[in-house]
C-alpha cells in the first residue's frame, strides 16, 4: 500500500510539473494584446483549449464597441489561469488582396558602405574608412555638412577636400554617429587621386509580390520584409522610392541550397510613392493604378487567433501579370514571435507550383497568405534547405502598420 501511495504521489508530482511547464510554454506563446471584432469574444482557432474571461470590468466583450478595450484572462481548459491580456475592439477591415509583381525603386537616406578596397600610397596599403571606424551596413549622411545622396556626391566631397580631414556624419546599428577620415593619395600607372578605401550605393531595385491595396485611403502594402542592401544584409534607410508596374518574363527553379528566383521587365511610369521600408514590408500611396493595376478580390483580413494549422492559399504571379491561387498548408503559428516576418511556416502542396518553380522564389516575398475566405497573411522568405517551405507574415501586423505609415506620412 506504501509503495502504491509513493507511486500515486510520484505520478502526480510529473502530472503538475507538466502542466506548469505547458502552462508556461503557452504563457511565453501569447501577446499582451489581440484584437477582436466588434460582437465577438477572444477565442483561439489553433489553441480550442484556451479560453477567455474578461477580468472584473464591467463590460460585455459582445457588447463592446468600436474603440473600446478591455482586460481579459486566458484560462487553459477552461480552468487555470494562464495570462491577462487586453483585447481591443474594431471593426472589420476589407483590403483588395493582389498577388500582383511589382517593381521597386529606391533611393537610401544617405549612402551606404557596402566593401572595402585597400588603397596604395607611397606609404604602403591604408584604409582610411576603416581607420575612421566605419564598418559594412553603415550608412553615411554628411561629409564636411554636406548631405551625401549620391555616390557622385561622395566622390566630390573627397575631391575638395584634397586630402584634408573630413568630418564624416553616419549612421551605424540605429546610432548617429560621428568620425573622422582623411583620404589618402593613391598611385596607380603613374596616376594619383584621392580615395577613402570604401564602395558605398545609394538605391536598390528589386521585383516583390503586392500583398493588399486599400483604395478607400489609397495605400499599398507588400513584400513582407524589409529591402535589404544585397551586399551587407543591411535594412536600407529610406529616403524616397516608388513603385512601377512589372510584367514576369520567366523564373529560375529553387532547388535544394539555390533558391530561384522571379525575372521581370519594368514597364510604364511610377504607381506609388513608397513611404516606410519596414521589418514586415514596404508601404506607401498609390498615385495610378498603372497601366494594368492591382485591382484584387475584396475579402476581410484575419486576426491572428483566428489562423488555423491546415490548408490554405498563396496568390502569387509566375507568368505575366495575372496572379493564380496555389494550395499551401500552414505547418506552424507563433503569435508571439520575436521576428517580425516569421508568424507563420507555411509549405507549398499544390503540384503545379512545385514542378513549375520548385515551391518559394525569390520574387514571391508579399505573396497573400489565404485561409477561410480572409486574408491572414504574406510569405516572406523561402527555407533554403527545402524551397517548399518558408515562412508568413500576419496580414494583420502589415494591416496596422500600413495605417501607421499613412498616419506618419500625413
Amino acid at each position: 500500500m506504501k509503495i502504491l501511495f509513493k507511486f500515486t504521489g510520484f505520478l502526480l508530482t510529473i502530472i503538475t510539473v507538466a502542466v506548469a511547464v505547458f502552462a508556461y510554454n503557452i504563457y511565453t506563446s501569447l501577446p499582451d494584446t489581440f484584437c477582436v471584432t466588434q460582437g465577438e469574444e477572444l477565442s483561439f482557432s489553433n489553441l480550442r483549449f484556451l479560453t477567455s474571461e474578461i477580468s472584473s470590468e464591467n463590460i460585455s466583450a459582445v457588447t463592446a464597441q468600436n474603440g473600446n478595450s478591455y482586460n481579459t484572462t486566458v484560462k487553459l481548459f477552461d480552468t487555470i489561469p494562464i495570462k491577462t491580456v487586453r483585447v481591443k475592439v474594431v471593426s472589420e477591415q476589407h483590403v483588395n488582396v493582389c498577388g500582383t509583381p511589382f517593381g521597386i525603386k529606391m533611393f537610401s537616406d544617405g549612402v551606404m558602405v557596402v566593401g572595402f578596397s585597400d588603397i596604395y600610397s607611397s606609404t604602403g596599403y591604408h584604409n582610411p574608412a576603416k581607420t575612421a571606424g566605419l564598418v559594412l551596413g553603415d550608412t553615411i549622411h554628411t561629409m564636411n555638412n554636406v548631405a551625401m545622396r549620391t555616390n557622385e556626391d561622395v566622390e566630390k566631397a573627397v575631391l575638395l577636400a584634397q586630402g584634408s580631414p573630413i568630418h564624416v556624419d553616419y549612421t551605424h546599428d540605429g546610432v548617429r554617429k560621428n568620425t573622422v577620415i582623411t583620404a589618402v593619395e593613391q598611385i596607380s600607372s603613374g596616376e594619383t587621386a584621392y580615395r577613402l578605401g570604401m564602395w558605398v550605393r545609394d538605391s536598390s531595385a528589386g521585383i516583390g509580390t503586392m500583398t493588399m491595396i486599400d483604395y478607400q485611403d489609397g495605400l499599398f502594402a507588400g513584400l513582407g520584409h524589409s529591402i535589404n542592401d544585397i551586399d551587407t544584409g543591411e535594412s536600407i534607410n529610406l529616403l524616397e522610392g516608388e513603385i512601377v508596374d512589372v510584367n514576369i518574363s520567366g523564373y529560375s527553379k529553387s532547388g535544394t541550397g539555390s533558391p530561384g528566383e522571379l525575372r521581370g521587365v519594368f514597364h510604364g511610369d511610377a504607381t506609388g510613392d513608397i513611404s516606410k521600408n519596414n521589418s514586415n514590408g514596404v508601404y506607401g500611396t498609390l498615385t495610378t493604378l498603372g497601366s494594368t493595376g492591382f485591382i484584387g478580390e475584396q475579402m476581410p483580413v484575419g486576426k491572428m487567433q483566428e489562423i488555423q494549422v491546415g490548408p490554405a492559399e498563396i496568390l502569387t504571379t509566375i507568368d505575366g501579370h495575372t496572379p493564380k491561387k496555389y494550395r499551401v498548408e500552414i505547418e506552424k503559428i507563433s503569435l508571439n514571435t520575436p521576428n517580425p516576418n516569421q508568424n507563420m511556416i507555411i509549405k507549398i502542396t499544390d503540384p503545379e507550383l512545385i514542378l513549375e518553380t520548385g515551391g518559394i522564389v525569390q520574387g514571391m516575398s508579399g505573396s497573400p497568405v489565404i485561409q477561410n475566405g480572409k486574408l491572414v497573411g504574406a510569405v516572406t522568405h523561402v527555407f533554403v534547405s527545402d524551397p517548399t517551405r518558408g515562412y508568413a507574415v500576419f496580414a494583420e501586423n502589415m494591416l496596422d502598420t500600413m495605417q501607421a505609415a499613412e498616419t506618419s506620412a500625413s
